[in-house]
């Protein structure tokens, strides 16, 4: 889920910050550039860990700014393809579900990879939101807001920008991770911990 990226990059440090030492003054600008936001093919930065080393420090003619060249490492976060994963319901609609692992939120379980058979009915407690139901033998099992879920990486897209998002659109998503929930041990933990309750009391 976690891993390290070594990056190169060249950076421009402010006057400003001049007076400040060196890789302090790095080390802040980087994480301006870097955390919280997706690299293509990389993923979503969540803290610069270490500086390799600095070069440079250039002030080109009409320019206050120094330019380094940094080599440096992210702690980045992309799931690899078949990781199961726990996170919260954040979403259900007739589309599939939502869910977030608290810093990342955009993580979707589509109709096709829910459990099979399964239907959902209106959620009367939240406006345009659905209650999905797992159809199952022995009853119905639910997918609710309080539980925590379990799901497999299907796959991951980095979605190209928009050069004009259509009005009222959902804020842009730069990396996508689809899920799937339909196979034994994945969905609400609620699920499989009732049913290994219920193998272990058979006599």
């Amino acid at each position: 889920m976690f891993y390290l990226s070594r990056i190169e990059h060249k950076l421009r440090v402010p006057p400003d910050l001049h007076d400040r030492p060196i890789e302090e003054a790095i080390k802040g600008e980087l994480q301006k550039l870097f955390v919280d936001k997706v690299i293509a093919n990389l993923g979503l930065c969540i803290s610069v860990y270490d500086i390799r080393s600095i070069t440079g420090g250039f002030i080109f003619p009409s320019e206050g700014s120094a330019t380094y060249t940094v080599v440096f490492t992210l702690i980045m976060f992309r799931p690899f393809v078949g990781e199961i994963i726990a996170a919260k319901l954040k979403e259900s609609n007739v589309n599939g579900l939502r869910l977030s692992v608290g810093f990342f939120d955009d993580i979707y379980v589509p109709v096709h990879l829910l459990p099979d058979p399964c239907h959902h009915v209106p959620d009367s407690a939240r406006r345009d939101s659905v209650i999905w139901i797992w159809e199952i033998m022995e009853g119905e099992n639910f997918i609710d807001w309080e539980d925590e879920i379990r799901f497999q990486v299907h796959s991951i897209t980095y979605p190209p920008i928009p050069v004009e998002p259509p009005k009222d659109s959902k804020p842009f998503s730069p990396m996508v991770i689809t899920g799937s929930i339909n196979s034994d041990g994945l969905g609400p933990l609620t699920w499989w911990n009732e049913a290994e309750l219920e193998v272990t009391e058979e006599p």
